[in-house]
């Protein structure tokens, strides 16, 4: 299936593009479920990435309503969907675990923003159930966008939803035993794959949710947040590692937010390249926080995020950074 590209706007800021024609997400042919297909020029572009590259912030659209906490970032042909937590009661550390779970469950409300291209909002799609507010990482699969719904603690439970692109319909997928954080859809076997708290495992399941693998992830350099899919068999997964000071700035209670992005491969499950990403928004986040996502348009690359909350300064910004790779 081949999976719609990100065209250019004229006249948007939000999603600014330096460069004219389509920018597509994957390859151009991604072969039929259970074929490898050629890798995309965002996953050859990216893996030409070096802690060098210079990115260039092209601009950046301020969001005019309530986001509260950002989660994941979906881009098709019409719309911008944000995902995002809504926190009514924060969860709270337990002295020792009670009954398998280290925190209590907390209070929210998950949310699934629908904007046009220009960031006007559209929708606002609630989702989740009970103690499962917390939405995650998001991908468009070139027909819907995809979204896990967790409770916000590890080893815990999520839902897996489905939201069509263009008629906005919510559909349950299946539930999972486990706290997904983020999912993307494999287009070259029609799974999908979710990756837990913090990153530490990824799972696989067939559309309806029959489990097929799971598997440790090899990096600790980061934990991701969001990711997509790129072909082929692929993923670009953006994160953030909160990391001590030294001593003397603070130490555990001062932590740095260290940013950066990974291609991961779905069918080998190796890291095949990352690289840190240390651009820091109007709150003083480090960009890839939260939600990212990429496109390509030969060797230029086009990343857009919004890693600040809705109650931060100045509020959640998309911001649009581009960079040029040979």
């Amino acid at each position: 299936m081949r999976r719609m590209p990100l065209r250019t706007l004229a006249g948007s800021a939000a999603l600014a593009l330096a460069a004219g024609g389509a920018l597509a997400t994957s390859a151009t042919s991604a072969g039929a479920p259970g074929t490898t297909g050629t890798d995309s020029a965002l996953a050859t572009g990216f893996a030409q990435t070096t802690r060098s590259t210079p990115w260039t912030e092209i601009s950046k659209l301020h969001l005019d309503f309530n986001t509260f906490h950002t989660e994941g970032l979906a881009i098709t042909d019409q719309h911008i969907f944000l995902s995002s937590v809504e926190i009514i009661e924060p969860t709270q550390k337990y002295p020792s675990p009670v009954g398998g779970y280290d925190r209590t469950p907390g209070k929210g409300v998950g949310h699934l923003f629908v904007m046009d291209r220009q960031g006007h909002l559209q929708k606002d799609i609630v989702l989740g159930e009970g103690d499962m507010y917390h939405p995650g990482g998001i991908d468009f699969d070139g027909r819907s966008v995809w979204v896990p719904v967790a409770e916000y603690r590890p080893d815990s439970a999520s839902v897996i939803y489905k939201v069509d692109a263009t008629s906005l319909k919510v559909s349950e997928q299946f539930r999972v035993q486990d706290h997904i954080g983020g999912i993307v859809k494999d287009d070259t076997t029609g799974d999908l794959v979710g990756n837990t708290w913090g990153s530490r495992k990824f799972y696989a399941w067939s559309p309806t949710g029959r489990q097929k693998s799971t598997w440790s992830n090899p990096s600790h350099f980061i934990d991701y947040q969001d990711c997509q899919y790129v072909a082929s068999a692929k993923a670009v997964c953006s994160g953030v590692a909160n990391l001590p000071q030294t001593p003397t700035a603070g130490g555990s209670a001062a932590t740095y937010e260290l940013g950066g992005l990974a291609l991961v491969d779905l069918h080998t499950h190796a890291v095949v390249h990352e690289i840190p990403f240390q651009q820091w928004s109007e709150a003083g986040h480090v960009m890839t926080r939260n939600p990212v996502k990429m496109a390509a348009d030969g060797s230029h690359l086009t990343l857009w995020a919004a890693p600040d909350n809705g109650e931060e300064a100045g509020g959640t910004e998309l911001y649009t950074f581009t960079a040029d790779v040979s």
